[in-house]
């Protein structure tokens, strides 16, 4: 508590007391902490602390993403360019001390709970909004990365796993074979979904999770949020709560570039494949011992759900 206390004061001043603290689940390289601080005079304070674990390192990179310092920089160039993102509060090299937006990130009840049923036809419209302003973000926020094809990367990824996939390895080749042309490149979020938002009553208030971020297509967020493990049983492809022409119109009218159907479906189909790769990485860390865990284990299902979706996909890309 003394180096929550340290940080809080930091920011808000020494006499800053927190009032309530409580640690929220997930992340096991990162802490989060929901914190009530009071300052004097009756200030209230309802903030977010995101914390690296102990010997985490300071910048972070590979699979753990962004270290916190060079996420909260990216979040206040978000800000900038007018993407709903929580404040920050202050930084350092290992935290994020942000305020606490109201409302709700879990999937399943944004898409069924009678709070969000006026939120949710406006949803899709208001992801292709925020989606156009990441996108305009300068590229300069993001780190070069010398412009990596994404499709090599989870390519190379499957190889190193070494496990046979045969519907993989089909869909790595349609794709190679059908790819469209390459689009402008800008910042994208790198995983834009249903439950990186949070949404009240009145539709989205939040962008989360940055740690991601990287230069490339700004299709590949489009097609992200529309794979079809983020609409949590929903028959509406959009994050389950909505349609592309709702998505593409709140886009293309909020200053993003045309949408090629055939181009975002093919970034959907990528998505699938992406996804699929990430289920057979997450049941390996589980029976190669990397962390026993029955949540990895369960999610190597999600493997054989991913080969039928791609299957029925690629049917549909051009031949």
């Amino acid at each position: 508590m003394t180096d929550l206390l340290a940080i809080v004061r930091e920011a808000l001043g020494d006499e800053a007391v927190i009032a309530s603290s409580a640690r929220l689940p997930g992340g096991a390289s990162r802490e989060t902490w929901a914190l009530d601080v009071v300052t004097p005079g009756g200030g209230r304070h309802e903030l977010i602390l995101r914390l690296d674990s102990p010997g985490a390192p300071p910048e972070g990179g590979g699979a753990a993403g962004w270290g916190l310092a060079a996420e909260a920089r990216l979040m206040r160039a978000a800000a900038g360019a007018g993407v709903p993102v929580p404040r920050i509060v202050t930084c350092g090299e290992s935290y994020i001390l942000m305020t606490r937006v109201p409302g709700e990130t879990i999937p399943r009840k944004i898409l069924r709970d009678d709070a969000y049923a006026a939120a949710r036809p406006r949803l899709a419209r208001q992801c292709g909004q925020a989606l156009a302003a990441i996108h305009r973000m300068p590229l300069s926020s993001v780190p070069d990365d010398g412009g990596q094809d994404p499709l090599l990367r989870w390519r190379d990824v499957l190889d190193q796993l070494g496990e046979p996939h045969p519907v993989f390895e089909l869909a790595l080749r349609r794709l190679a074979a059908t790819r469209p042309p390459g689009g402008r490149r800008t910042v994208v979020h790198g995983d834009f979904r249903n439950g990186n938002l949070i949404v009240g009553p009145d539709g989205i208030r939040a962008v989360l999770d940055w740690e991601l971020a990287h230069a490339g297509d700004p299709l590949e967020d489009l097609g992200w949020l529309c794979v079809k493990a983020w609409r949590f049983g929903s028959p509406l492809p959009v994050g389950g709560f909505g349609g592309y022409d709702e998505l593409i119109e709140g886009y293309e009218r909020s200053g993003g570039q045309l949408v090629e159907r055939e181009a975002l479906r093919w970034w959907e189909t990528f998505g699938v494949l992406k996804w699929g790769v990430i289920c057979v990485m997450q049941a390996m860390r589980h029976l190669r011992g990397g962390a026993r865990s029955v949540e990895l284990a369960a999610i190597g299902r999600r493997v054989c759900e991913t080969e039928w979706d791609l299957l029925r996909m690629l049917d549909e890309l051009p031949r």
